[in-house]
């Protein structure tokens, strides 16, 4: 399986599980509610709810330069934090394609 980065800049469920096993170190930002995260989420992301992001009262773990996979549960909210996060300087930003909905649908493995 290939689990480079598309294009578009996104990366597909099984792509991204696949990194994850390998112990690729990037940061895997969930910006759903903290609800919608404690439900269950990507293994190993992090829960930053797209509102703190918007209003730049969250800390993104990592530098500008490191590599960070944004979803949400089927893209808006991702889209507008990453906005944000490109306003404050981060680069290098990836979708999960699909979103949390493609992960769940995918019957990929689920941390809470």
């Amino acid at each position: 399986m290939d689990a480079a980065p598309r294009a578009d800049g996104s990366i597909t469920a099984a792509a991204l599980l696949e990194r994850i096993d390998r112990g690729e170190r990037m940061c895997i930002l969930d910006v759903r509610s903290e609800r919608e995260f404690a439900a269950g989420h990507v293994p190993g992301a992090v829960n930053v709810p797209f509102t703190k992001v918007l209003s730049g009262r969250a800390d993104i773990p990592g530098n500008a330069g490191d590599e960070v996979i944004v979803y949400c549960g089927h893209g808006p909210r991702a889209y507008m934090a990453s906005a944000a996060l490109r306003r404050r300087g981060r680069r290098r930003i990836l979708y999960l394609r699909g979103h949390w909905a493609a992960w769940q649908n995918a019957g990929l493995r689920v941390e809470r």
